[in-house]
């Protein structure tokens, strides 16, 4: 007897699959579009109506791309897949901000050991919703099915987004000055940052994520997988209000706060951070003592409670605050920015020059956290 030939669905590839994913998946992508989105879904390439910049003098396009790490872990232990998604957007879109610029439209990329369809759309309903709330099209997007090389229940994602900014109204280094304050925005949790340490905490711990975790209010998993919070629209207006005087922005993600503020900064100057001046989140917390983790290790690793941080003119601090908490973002007054004395202790695990390959300001963490 002639033995069958190999085919695309035996060797692990369902293009049905696939199919029946993009039918479950269509109205949440059509629920981001507006009219500068044409086409519908299925295209190999997303079209996006630009004669909207033909408004600005001297538009400059602003990309980022980015994933979740390791969190997806989480999100594959608990079956529960939609927060990813929204992770996914938080961690693209607000790296977009940072700038000044409006995120206009997305793509995502999901690669999967085995294309669950009903998976596979939940992963895109959160992407959807947070493309929805940041008022970002999603154009389009790839399921890739990698057999052998993937475990049937694992995947991983990835996404990238482009948006505009008018030239003259980009923000950053070349806007911060001495005497600047900056303003912190909390976090909603851990976003999406830090979760290989995270996971080695738990696990050597022996917790499990359906524990229920008093000083959490609720299970393990459940904080673990709290969705990373967008700053999109509330950085957006704060930078559209002359009063609030935003001369740069800083999102906290890998490498924590001191290392990513430092990016924006000029070289010559230095902020200095009061850990006084807010509380850890429990979650933190927790980690620290579970763990025994250095302060030094958390502080380069995790967010800590502080999502996004404004570099504002002094004059503008109050209107700032006022704005952003007006708006129910819970924000504060971090710490200001002034020349890098002298005789500062570069040496201090508390100091921080640089990062990620940007030789500009410097960070000093002092104090201890309230």
């Amino acid at each position: 007897m002639t033995e069958p030939g190999i085919t695309y669905a035996s060797a692990g590839v369902d293009v049905e699959a696939g199919d029946r994913a993009v039918e479950l998946m269509k109205g949440h992508i059509k629920a981001t579009h507006n009219d500068a989105v044409l086409g519908g879904v299925g295209g190999f390439a997303g079209l996006y109506d630009a004669s909207a910049l033909l408004n600005y003098t001297k538009p400059l396009l602003a990309t980022s791309t980015d994933g979740v790490g390791t969190k997806v872990a989480i999100a594959q232990a608990l079956d529960k897949h939609d927060t990813i998604g929204f992770d996914l957007v938080g961690m693209v879109v607000d790296d977009i901000v940072v700038v000044g610029a409006q995120p206009l439209f997305m793509t995502d990329y999901i690669a999967c050991g085995k294309v669950i369809p009903e998976r596979i759309a939940g992963i895109v309903s959160g992407v959807a919703a947070a493309c929805k709330e940041a008022g970002t099209a999603l154009v389009g997007g790839e399921t890739a099915e990698h057999p052998g090389l993937l475990g049937e229940d694992e995947y991983d994602v990835a996404g990238a987004a482009t948006g505009v900014v008018e030239a003259s109204r980009v923000l950053g280094p070349d806007n911060v000055r001495a005497g600047d304050v900056l303003i912190a925005m909390a976090s909603s949790g851990l976003h999406s940052n830090g979760y290989s340490l995270v996971r080695r905490v738990i696990n050597q711990a022996g917790w499990s994520l359906d524990r229920q975790v008093s000083e959490l209010g609720r299970t393990l998993g459940e904080e673990l997988l709290e969705p990373t919070r967008l700053y999109t629209k509330d950085c957006l207006a704060l930078a559209a209000n002359p009063s609030a005087q935003v001369h740069a922005f800083t999102h906290v993600t890998g490498g924590g706060l001191a290392a990513n503020l430092a990016r924006v900064l000029p070289a010559g100057l230095m902020a200095t951070v009061d850990r006084g001046t807010w509380e850890l989140p429990a979650v933190f917390s927790l980690v620290s003592s579970l763990g025994k983790v250095p302060q030094a290790d958390l502080e380069r690793t995790l967010n800590l409670g502080v999502g996004m941080i404004a570099v504002v003119g002094a004059e503008g601090a109050d209107a700032a605050l006022a704005q952003l908490n007006g708006a129910g973002m819970n924000a504060w007054v971090l710490g200001t920015v002034g020349d890098t004395p002298s005789d500062v202790d570069t040496a201090s695990a508390d100091y921080v020059q640089g990062a990620k390959g940007v030789d500009g300001g410097a960070v000093l963490m002092t104090g201890a956290y309230a």
